[in-house]
């Protein structure tokens, strides 16, 4: 047994323990409390807060060196960009960038995810690195017949990468997969990820055909909104996680609870891309299961999880006006259990609870503004970084050390990738 002893734990569904220590034992957590009553080989950390491994409820892995592509246009013409790149380079290509999204989440805390994946690349890069949760395939277009040959790719990668990451499907969202489409990938029993109500530039689409996403889509507009739309084809249910959420009304809200819809909060992302702020405190109090997603460096700068939760307490007040609109609390939930819950998977991760997978992050508060402690939840959202992560274990493995991780080749291959994504403008000849 070892037991991991820090300033404080932060179990999440139990109130923090000052001194105190999380025991494990076979991958499981067999012990939580004062680091003093637990017994077992132990590491301590001081100055630092150990926290639930995170659980990032939106990731594209194979998207971790897109960043900066179309940064400034709308949502429809930043689309086009991406969907143009990415048809650029190869599977070994999407293999080395995944490889690196997923070492860069280990080192943000984070020990699950919820991806979304082109190639399914992203489910080789988890499994290699030692990273859980679920890779959903995606799927476009308007032809069913498509599915089949989404079924035999989500068997052929389960047969290579064993049993974890999870493997789901993801219909992209109602604007480039039609309904058709949906329900057939539904028939195939497996988890569900899909974009939903993200811009104005899919509103557009949805309501009357018009806007960018018009050039760029083989799906009919159906003249509703896309959670409508989605609701009227009995598509929505639990096992369904919707990221973004942004352009949803009260009506919409209430579909969604009615169904027990999860959602992926990405605030940095529709921050970016000009989409808005979602409405998370009206999901919250609507009784959905929420949870908090990065979505890629396509469209926010980082996995950085810390960062998000920030961003997500910014957002909310920023929109109620009130600066009790989302609290540090509410946003580690999120970003742990919340995000569990929203994937399905809070028997196992999201919170520091003994039978739990051990699942954690250690994260040094040294030299920042939060010591002499006050709060220590506080301190680690508001302080946390991926720099002062110190230790991720994933079911009791130490994945991530600070100090102890090789970069290099993971870095120097995804950048070579990413030069194949580059636009290369033709230079004159020099004249003679």
């Amino acid at each position: 047994m070892v037991v991991y002893a820090a300033d404080w734990v932060l179990p999440v569904e139990a109130a923090p323990i000052e001194g105190g220590g999380v025991m494990v034992e076979d991958g499981r957590i067999v012990g939580v409390g004062p680091a003093d009553e637990l017994e077992g080989d132990r590491r301590d950390f001081p100055e630092s807060v150990i926290v639930p491994g995170l659980v990032n409820a939106h990731s594209h892995l194979e998207y971790a060196v897109y960043a900066g592509f179309g940064d400034g246009l709308a949502f429809g013409p930043w689309l086009h960009t991406h969907i143009e790149r990415k048809a650029r380079i190869g599977w070994d290509e999407f293999v080395a960038i995944a490889r690196l999204g997923a070492a860069e989440c280990l080192a943000s805390g984070v020990t699950t995810i919820a991806d979304a994946s082109y190639s399914g690349a992203a489910a080789v890069g988890a499994a290699e690195l030692g990273l859980g949760g679920l890779v959903y395939l995606e799927i476009f277009g308007a032809d069913p017949g498509r599915v089949g040959e989404l079924r035999a790719r989500v068997e052929e990668l389960e047969a290579e990468i064993g049993p974890r990451p999870l493997m789901g499907v993801s219909p992209h969202a109602p604007y480039s997969v039609s309904a058709e489409v949906y329900a057939a990938v539904h028939a195939l029993d497996r988890p569900v990820l899909t974009h939903v109500a993200e811009s104005d530039d899919e509103r557009d689409f949805m309501l009357r055909g018009e806007g960018p996403i018009a050039a760029v889509t083989e799906v009919e507009p159906p003249g509703t909104t896309s959670v409508r739309h989605l609701a009227a084809h009995d598509l929505l249910e639990p096992r369904v996680v919707a990221a973004h959420c942004v352009k949803v009304d009260a009506e919409e809200i209430a579909l969604l609870a009615e169904h027990d819809v999860a959602v992926a909060h990405c605030p940095r992302s529709n921050a970016l891309l000009g989409c808005g702020i979602a409405p998370v405190r009206e999901l919250l109090d609507a009784g959905l299961r929420v949870g908090l997603g990065t979505d890629s460096p396509a469209s926010t700068p980082s996995f950085d999880m810390f960062e998000e939760m920030r961003t997500a307490i910014y957002a909310a007040r920023a929109r109620a006006e009130r600066p009790d609109a989302l609290s540090a609390n509410e946003a580690l939930e999120l970003a742990t259990l919340g995000s569990a819950r929203a994937l399905g998977l809070d028997a196992e991760t999201g919170s520091l609870a003994v039978g739990k997978r051990a699942d954690l992050a250690v994260v040094s508060l040294a030299g920042s503004p939060y010591l002499p402690w006050e709060d220590a939840t506080v301190a680690v959202v508001f302080g946390g970084s991926p720099e002062r992560v110190q230790l991720t274990l994933v079911g009791g493995e130490e994945r991530y050390e600070r100090g102890g991780f090789r970069w290099h080749e993971l870095r120097r291959s995804a950048a070579s990738a990413r030069a194949g994504l580059l636009t290369i403008e033709v230079q004159p000849a020099p004249k003679t």
